[in-house]
């Protein structure tokens, strides 16, 4: 069964950092495009962070641009997301996503990803 699965969610200050990771199981992500996404509540799903699968260049959303860092690591099957000063408005739940259909992953279409995290919450508040 593939599946991915996230961990690293919480409630952190204002200006603080959390890293989110997620594993996949059942296949390998070497070959997928990799997304997060968050969703707020009463807000629709937004793309926030991705990894190209043509040639590995990552793209972030204007709000998170210089805040937020998304990686992968191969060996461990494991891509992350290191958010640094993190406000209020990130508050949400963050979901991890792969996709092999997605060419411009900075376009953030959500109905190419095929595979998704079960979500974390991410609480930002003093």
């Amino acid at each position: 069964q593939r599946q991915l699965v996230e961990s690293g969610g919480g409630l952190v200050q204002p200006g603080g950092s959390l890293r989110l990771s997620c594993t996949a199981s059942g296949f390998t992500l070497g070959r997928y495009a990799l997304g997060w996404f968050r969703q707020a509540p009463g807000k629709e799903r937004e793309g926030v962070a991705c990894i190209s699968r043509i040639d590995g260049s990552t793209y972030y959303t204007d709000s998170v641009k210089g805040r937020f860092t998304i990686s992968r690591d191969n060996a461990k099957n494991t891509i992350y997301l290191e958010m640094n000063t993190l406000k209020p408005e990130d508050t949400a739940v963050y979901y991890c996503a792969a996709s092999l259909g997605t060419y411009y992953c900075s376009a953030f279409v959500i109905v190419e990803y095929e595979y998704w995290g079960q979500g974390t919450q991410v609480t930002v508040s003093s």
